[in-house]
C-alpha cells in the first residue's frame, strides 16, 4: 500500500546545494531535468535526503 512517510526527512534546495556544494541554482536545474526527484509546496520544492544521497553516491559516468 503506501509508504510510511514519518521517516522520510525533506530538504529545501538550499540545504540540498550546502550538502553537494553546490549553488541553488544547480541543484533547480538538477530538479527540472528530473535528476532529483523534488515535490513542489506552493512556490518552493523539498527534495528527500535519501535522493540526496543516492545522487552524491552514484559515479557521474566519463563523458568523452
Amino acid at each position: 500500500m503506501g509508504r510510511d512517510l514519518s521517516d522520510v526527512r525533506f530538504l529545501t534546495v538550499a540545504e540540498v546545494a550546502d550538502m553537494m556544494r553546490v549553488s541553488t541554482m544547480t541543484v533547480y536545474r538538477m530538479v527540472h531535468a528530473g535528476e532529483l526527484p523534488a515535490i513542489r509546496f506552493g512556490r518552493s520544492f523539498r527534495i528527500p535526503e535519501s535522493a540526496v544521497v543516492t545522487a552524491i553516491e552514484t559515479p557521474i559516468a566519463d563523458v568523452g
